[in-house]
C-alpha cells in the first residue's frame, strides 16, 4: 500500500497534516520532498514581473478599469 502524506517537521519528528490510517508501530519508508515556502513564490513572481520590463501609461494602475473595460485606450496619456 502506498500513500502520499503531507507533514511538518518540528525539529525532531514529522507530524502529519491530516489523519493517517495506520496501526501504531507500523514500519514505513519516508521519502522527503521539501515544499517551497509561499513567500519564495511571491518573490519569484515579482522578480519575473520586473524582468518583463513592461511599459504602459503612467496612470495604468489607477485607471485599470478604464483600460480593461473601455473608456480609455492604452495609447491615451
Amino acid at each position: 500500500m502506498s500513500q502520499i502524506l503531507e507533514a511538518t517537521f518540528d525539529g525532531q519528528v514529522f507530524r502529519p497534516v491530516q489523519a493517517v490510517e495506520l496501526e501504531p508501530d507500523t514500519q514505513v519508508e519516508i521519502v522527503v520532498t521539501v515544499k517551497t515556502a509561499p513567500e519564495e513564490k511571491t518573490k519569484s513572481f515579482l522578480r519575473t514581473a520586473r524582468a518583463l520590463k513592461l511599459k504602459g501609461p503612467k496612470d495604468f494602475s489607477s485607471r485599470i478599469d478604464d483600460y480593461l473595460y473601455g473608456g480609455a485606450k492604452l495609447d491615451d496619456e
